[in-house]
């Protein structure tokens, strides 16, 4: 596997990530300077949205695995996979109407009917592009990440005449995935063909999906639970401040994602000598990468928020130095998943690590939120990161069956080769 191919799948889905996450910025901009409370409603919404989808990821995941570890062809499982979304998204908009008709009233949660409507089309987009992740595609991929957030921005001045204020920031928010998602299916489908749904190719999959799906639910959960309890706790305006925090913190892991997503197809290769090795030579160079950016990422923070968003916002610069040592550790779990669910075929795993790491962040933010604000949510966040990742690799290690030697020290000629690959590539 060269490594020029990795970085320049890295590259180029960092480049869409960070073109992606600067359109959702000036989103998150547009609504953050109508006032915290706004901005922490809209901040609910996305994460509602992101543990809906990520309940229904194993879906697109287990054609991801079907490609690349099994070497199936992908129009095999396409049609399949895009009529279990679609019926998952009718179920899911059902559960969600009903939770609109309990609290949709409630100005934290005004969003839930508009994503009941949405909800039957925004897996479609997480559905197929584990197809191409599959098949180790970033063009797709990339464009699949980029589209949502750019056509948000086209659609907004139109959702907000229809609806003003934070209503239409959501109506573009929801509008943008549902229409990519559905033309994202369309495009697929006339690409590889939909062939007839064998149900009985599927039954042995559905374990793997709902494990997966509950692996990444109880991971959104874990990523955004003290989101909830701040608000819970504290108001919708100290999470709207909070949830910018965190935003800004979680930029750290477009870096990291993008190396795994572009690893991912050869992290699932049958040998597990090659896909260990892989696995612990992206972790060291997820980390090592992100202990650079770190601090460039606090600076940059502190000289643009408050001009950016408003005065408010300043508060949530502590808060987000609070948040950091966590989450670049937590930077490595991407890629210790990846040889979990696409190695091994045990994404129970990836859901073990999450568990461990949302009953600790429930635990801390029970107590330490309703004494000390929204700081002691980004210390329980942290602190529960730290200790899940810990244990994340001590599990790698057992099924990779290498020493701790090899999984905690580099390789520094390694790494250094590593890090100074995507200059090479730029060179060319």
């Amino acid at each position: 596997m060269p490594v020029p191919s990795i970085s320049r799948g890295a590259i180029s889905h960092f480049v869409a990530k960070l073109l992606a996450v600067a359109l959702g910025m000036a989103l998150i901009a547009i609504v953050a300077r109508q006032g915290a409370q706004h901005q922490g409603a809209f901040s609910l919404l996305v994460a509602t949205e992101a543990v809906y989808a990520a309940l229904f990821s194993g879906i697109g995941l287990a054609v991801a695995r079907r490609v690349s570890h099994h070497g199936d062809e992908a129009g095999t499982w396409l049609a399949g996979a895009l009529l279990w979304c679609l019926l998952a998204g009718l179920a899911g908009a059902a559960v969600l109407g009903l939770a609109a008709a309990r609290w949709g009233d409630d100005p934290a949660y005004r969003y839930l009917p508009l994503l009941a409507a949405a909800a039957p089309f925004l897996l479609l987009t997480p559905t197929v592009s584990g197809l191409y992740l599959g098949l180790g595609r970033m063009g797709p991929i990339n464009l699949l990440t980029l589209a949502p957030p750019l056509l948000a921005l086209v659609l907004l001045p139109l959702a907000t005449a229809a609806q003003p204020g934070v209503t239409g920031a959501m109506l573009a928010w929801l509008g943008s995935r549902a229409l990519v998602g559905v033309a994202a299916a369309l495009h697929a489908a006339a690409r590889f063909g939909l062939r007839y749904v064998d149900l009985a190719r599927w039954a042995p999959l559905a374990g793997f999906c709902v494990v997966v799906g509950l692996t990444n639910l109880v991971s959104w959960l874990n990523y955004r639970v003290d989101l909830f309890l701040v608000e819970h706790h504290a108001g919708l305006a100290p999470a709207g401040v909070y949830s910018v925090a965190v935003t800004v913190a979680e930029l750290l892991w477009f870096v990291s994602s993008s190396v795994s997503v572009a690893a991912y197809a050869r992290i699932g290769q049958p040998d597990r000598t090659q896909a260990a090795a892989l696995t612990v030579r992206v972790v060291h160079l997820n980390l090592a990468v992100l202990l650079l950016a770190s601090p460039v990422l606090l600076a940059l923070a502190g000289w643009g928020l408050p001009g950016l968003l408003g005065p408010e916002y300043a508060a949530s610069l502590p808060l987000l130095a609070l948040l950091l040592p966590g989450v670049w550790a937590y930077a490595a779990a991407s890629t210790l998943s990846a040889f979990y669910t696409n190695y091994l075929g045990r994404p129970h795993l990836s859901a073990a690590v999450a568990s461990t790491s949302l009953a600790v962040n429930v635990a801390l933010c029970l107590w330490l939120v309703p004494r000390t604000g929204a700081a002691g949510a980004a210390l329980a966040t942290s602190a529960s990161y730290l200790l899940a990742i810990g244990w994340g690799l001590a599990l790698f290690r057992a099924h990779a069956g290498l020493a701790w030697q090899a999984v905690l020290c580099p390789d520094w000629r390694q790494l250094r080769h590593d890090l100074a690959a995507p200059l090479r590539w730029l060179g060319r």
